[in-house]
């Protein structure tokens, strides 16, 4: 059992929360060793008597800890401290606050910006020594331009790592290596021929790959969507040679194809011999219910192209997105895609290889899920706190980010007036090909990057600005 017998010194004349002070007191006593793992930390009542301090500081702190992995919650016996999987140095914390110190005194925007990731909990140190080993691995290849599909090794832990968690199939000769989603998907336009085609997309719809298509003369299809994913029945009638889909976390919408409608989905790509790209973008990122499988493991008549990408659960400086082909184009793309270059750095993927076959990949997938649960959760309740029934939330079972409907409030001007109370939102306009007739955009929140203090403070700015908007609409109805 632990005591305290190392006394948390909080100074209440600073600019840092007591909260972070507290947070940061545990997290750099758990990673120096002076708590050890699996010894339990005192209780909230007990802490928050000690330190004359309110429970509910103390349990914000606790819940960043239980949200970064240090401490687990055990149920009807309190916290404890959880194995590392690497320790962080200690002038690491100091620049923290220091940071945050800075931060306090300037005018800091808060950007929910999707597509950032929790960087703060990145495993630098690890990263860092696969790197070098792969600089002083004795291979040609990593110094050369490597295999053309890709470095086999890496291919092989890929395929390994998406049987045990999206319960796909495939051997590695089957995966094939390009640098990032567009890219990947450039490749597959050249080798199903899909230049002049008709290529079916949700609407709205990821306009990266929209953009990708429109540029090698795709006839683009806009597919909507229902409350429960694509709409099959115009999917059925567009006479597309394929179609791109988002299953397991619809972009930007957030909804996940029910089991039914992947069924109805393989139905269609079987009866008329097309083929279904599923980007599986950020499906190892899910918090409500049961995971549901990868379409492509639902897959038996080949016709699922998987796309996979590390930019959400590892680092999008890596640049690596994996393409899974059925069988049957394996030898298609052999005989008619030869002449491809490797579009990946051979040394990227060495260290990558290296990252994943010794376990760090999986540790820190697993820490990921927990920090952004616990943010995701951090957004939401500061969401019912802050803007109540002002707007309404979709999409937040996976992903990081969610959507918010708002109501009788201009979008535009929203985002307007956020930047003035020093927040940064985002419209989803962008993304749709062809918008219905009443057109009431929701607002997008990326969450990944964010600390909770941050989360906490844009959304209660944000609920200033909603306010600024409706009195000045009020205004001008007067």
């Amino acid at each position: 059992m632990f005591h305290l017998q190392i006394t948390p010194f909080l100074k209440k004349d600073t600019n840092i929360p007591i909260y972070l002070q507290l947070y940061l007191f545990f997290r750099e006593e758990i990673e120096k060793g002076s708590i050890l793992t699996g010894e339990k930390l005192p209780s909230i009542r007990e802490l928050s008597q000690s330190l004359n301090i309110s429970r509910n500081t103390v349990d914000t702190a606790y819940q960043q800890l239980i949200a970064e992995g240090y401490v687990e919650s055990r149920e009807k016996s309190g916290l404890y401290v959880l194995e590392l999987d690497e320790v962080p140095m200690l002038q690491e914390v100091q620049h923290e606050l220091k940071l945050h110190h800075v931060e306090s005194k300037t005018n800091h925007l808060i950007d929910f910006q999707y597509g950032d990731i929790e960087l703060e909990r990145f495993p630098l140190k690890v990263w860092k020594k696969c790197l070098m080993a792969a600089i002083d691995a004795p291979s040609h290849e990593v110094f050369s331009y490597g295999d053309k599909k890709g470095h086999f090794g890496l291919r092989s832990e890929i395929a390994s790592y998406l049987f045990q968690a999206r319960g796909v199939r495939c051997s590695p000769d089957q995966i094939i290596l390009a640098a990032g989603t567009q890219s990947a998907v450039n490749v597959l336009i050249q080798l199903l021929s899909l230049q002049n085609s008709k290529v079916a997309l949700e609407n709205p719809g990821y306009d990266g790959v929209r953009y990708v298509f429109e540029s090698q003369n795709s006839e683009v299809v806009p597919i909507s969507l229902e409350e429960d994913g694509i709409n099959i029945a115009e999917l059925e009638q567009s006479s597309a040679k394929c179609v791109y889909v988002t299953p397991s976390h619809q972009f930007p919408i957030g909804m996940i194809l029910p089991i039914q409608k992947r069924m109805k989905l393989l139905q269609w790509a079987e009866k008329n011999q097309t083929y279904i790209i599923e980007d599986d973008y950020d499906g190892e990122f899910r918090y409500a219910g049961q995971p549901i499988p990868s379409l492509k493991s639902l897959d038996t008549n080949e016709k699922v192209i998987y796309l996979g990408t590390f930019s959400k659960a590892f680092l999008p400086a890596a640049r690596v997105t994996y393409i899974v082909l059925p069988e049957p184009l394996v030898e298609i793309y052999q005989s008619k895609l030869f002449f491809l270059s490797q579009t990946v750095s051979p040394l990227i993927q060495e260290a990558l290889y290296r990252f994943m076959k010794e376990g760090h990949f999986g540790r820190h997938i697993r820490k990921m899920r927990k920090i952004y649960q616990g943010k995701q959760a951090a957004l939401l309740k500061a969401i019912d706190l802050y803007l109540g029934d002002k707007v309404h939330v979709i999409g937040q079972k996976a992903g990081l980010h969610l959507l918010l409907e708002l109501k009788d409030l201009d979008a535009i001007q929203l985002v307007k007036k956020a930047e003035e109370f020093g927040i940064r939102i985002y419209l989803t306009e962008k993304f749709w090909l062809k918008r219905p007739s009443h057109f009431d955009q929701p607002i997008m929140l990326g969450f990944g990057g964010l600390s909770m203090e941050e989360i906490k403070s844009g959304v209660q700015k944000l609920g200033k600005a909603i306010q600024a908007v409706n009195s000045n609409s009020q205004r001008v109805l007067e």
